[in-house]
C-alpha cells in the first residue's frame, strides 16, 4: 500500500470516486447504507449505519447481528453461543408474541430480564453504569454477553416477521445463526475449498454498491495442508447515537482506493487499480 499527501495518484484507481460527507470529524465517520449478502439486504442497516474507513484495522468490523448473518451465509464457524441458544429455546416464542403485539423491540430484552433499560434501548449493566455515572456499578462481562445474546435474536426475529415467516421458520433460522456467533477472539474459520461457492458481500455508500468477493473478504493464512481461511468479519457493537457502526479496514481499503478530503470534509471510494 501507499499513502499520498496533498492529492491523489490517478494510477492507483479506476473510474470516478464516490464521495460522502464526514459526519464525525475525529474518525472520518460517514453515513453508510445497507449491507448486502449475495445481493440481498441483511435488514439490519436498511435504514442506514455509520462507518469509518480505517487503515489501522485489518478486518471488517460491524454489528454482531449482521456479522453473524454473514458468517452463517459463508459457512464460517465460531464458538457456539449457549446464551443465544438458551434465549431462543426459552424465550423465542415469547419474543415473537411480543413483537406481534407491537411491543417496542428495544424494550423486550429488559422486559424479560436480560438487560436494563436506559430510556431508549436495552443495555448491559456495564453501559448502564456509564450512563448513570455510578462508579459502584461495574460490568462483570457475563451480563453484557447475555444482554447481547438476547438483543440479536430480537432484531433477527423482527426482520423475519416482516417477511411473513412462520414461528417455526423464524426459530429455526435464529437457532442456526446462534451457532454462527463470532468467537470471543473475533475470528471465525471458513473452509478454504469453499471460496468459489461463497456469496459476495456488499456495502452501499453514497448510493453506490461496493462489492467484495470471497477472495477479498477471506484471509488465507499458511500454505498447503496447514492453510487456514479466516472470515474477514468481526463483531463490534457500538450503541446509538454513534452506532450502529462499521469499521471498513484493510480488506475494504485494499479493494477500494480511499481519499480523505480534508478541504471538503468528505471521504471518497473508487475501484483500486
Amino acid at each position: 500500500g501507499e499513502i499520498v499527501f496533498g492529492g491523489v495518484d490517478s494510477s492507483h484507481f479506476k473510474g470516478e470516486h464516490t464521495y460522502v460527507p464526514v459526519t464525525q470529524k475525529g474518525y472520518w465517520q460517514f453515513d453508510m447504507g445497507d449491507v448486502l449478502i449475495d445481493g440481498e439486504s441483511s435488514g439490519f442497516c436498511a435504514n442506514g449505519c455509520s462507518a469509518i474507513a480505517d487503515s489501522g484495522t485489518s478486518l471488517l468490523a460491524g454489528p454482531t447481528t449482521v456479522v453473524t448473518q454473514i458468517n452463517h451465509a459463508i459457512g464460517a464457524s465460531g464458538v457456539v453461543s449457549q446464551e443465544c441458544k438458551t434465549v431462543v429455546e426459552q424465550y423465542g416464542k415469547t419474543i415473537i408474541e411480543m413483537l406481534m403485539a407491537k411491543s417496542q423491540p428495544q424494550k423486550i430484552c429488559s422486559q424479560i430480564g436480560f438487560c436494563t433499560f436506559d430510556g431508549t434501548r436495552g443495555v448491559s449493566p456495564g453501559i448502564e453504569s456509564l450512563v448513570d455515572q455510578n462508579p459502584e456499578k461495574q460490568s462483570d462481562g457475563v451480563h453484557d454477553a447475555t444482554c447481547a445474546a438476547c438483543e440479536m435474536p430480537v432484531v433477527l426475529m423482527q426482520i423475519r416477521l416482516r417477511k411473513n415467516q412462520t414461528e417455526e421458520q423464524i426459530l429455526d433460522y435464529v437457532n442456526q445463526l446462534c451457532e454462527r456467533l463470532p468467537s470471543p477472539s473475533g475470528e471465525s474459520v471458513v473452509q478454504c475449498d469453499s471460496l468459489s461457492s461463497l456469496p459476495s458481500v456488499s456495502f452501499t455508500i453514497g448510493g453506490k454498491v461496493f462489492d467484495l468477493a470471497p477472495e477479498q473478504y477471506v484471509l488465507k493464512v499458511g500454505e498447503g495442508v496447514a492453510a487456514q481461511c479466516i472470515s474477514g468479519f468481526i463483531a463490534l457493537d457500538v450503541a446509538p447515537p454513534r452506532g450502529p457502526l462499521w469499521i471498513l479496514g484493510d480488506i475494504f481499503m485494499g479493494r477500494y482506493h480511499t481519499v480523505f478530503d480534508y478541504g471538503n470534509l468528505s471521504v471518497g471510494f473508487a475501484e483500486a487499480a
